[in-house]
């Protein structure tokens, strides 16, 4: 039977993401409220948001779309956003056809279109894939923005902004990504204002046919 996690290495996790938050809400938080800004001014007028990375960071990139294809908290009509990796025809057709390292940047190339928004999310910001993805996101005219840990590093060099998390443990950055995350998501709603003048979110009313 395993051993319970000790106190004093709670502790040290716990200490850790509060530093990194306090370095993020330093930062950090500018830039998110800059990009949801310029997400306000490209959803909405039929832009999409493309999103991408791999393992816990894949998870980060889906949750973004779901909360931009459903909603975040308030309620508002839907926008294009596909999660990459999710596409798992698409990955493993284009990993087995031309390497692993073009398996999101194919899809870019077939999804993109000039001013859309790509998000690519890694802990390390040095994926391969990732990186390609970002170098073929903005030679098609796609504004790239990189969520990493600690910078410099070449994910973040290849895109056109990134938010580099400076923490010394991945799942350290993978927490602050998904503050990072909800608060893009958060700004987003307000900038479209997506709530009524009193600041509750709009109800939807559900229509259900009688048998």
């Amino acid at each position: 039977m395993s051993e319970p996690l000790a106190p004093d290495e709670a502790h040290r996790h716990c200490q850790s993401l509060q530093d990194a938050l306090g370095r993020f809400r330093r930062d950090g938080i500018d830039r998110i409220t800059a990009w949801a800004a310029h997400l306000a001014q490209v959803l909405p007028s039929g832009g999409r948001l493309l999103a991408a990375g791999n393992g816990g960071s894949a998870a980060q990139a889906q949750h973004l779309t779901a909360e931009l294809v459903g909603r975040y908290r308030r309620e508002r009509r839907a926008f294009s956003a596909l999660a990459l990796h999710a596409e798992t025809s698409s990955v493993t057709a284009i990993g087995n056809d031309y390497g692993f390292e073009h398996v999101y940047a194919r899809q870019v190339a077939a999804h993109g279109r000039p001013g859309d928004v790509l998000v690519l999310l890694s802990t390390s910001g040095r994926s391969a894939n990732l990186i390609t993805a970002a170098v073929t996101g903005r030679a098609a005219g796609l504004r790239v923005w990189a969520m990493t840990g600690p910078g410099p590093n070449p994910l973040a060099e290849a895109a056109d902004e990134a938010l580099c998390i400076d923490a010394d443990a991945a799942a350290t950055v993978q927490e602050a990504h998904l503050v990072a995350v909800h608060l893009l998501c958060e700004s987003f709603d307000t900038a479209t204002g997506a709530a009524d003048a009193s600041g509750r979110p709009h109800r939807v009313a559900v229509h259900r046919s009688t048998p």
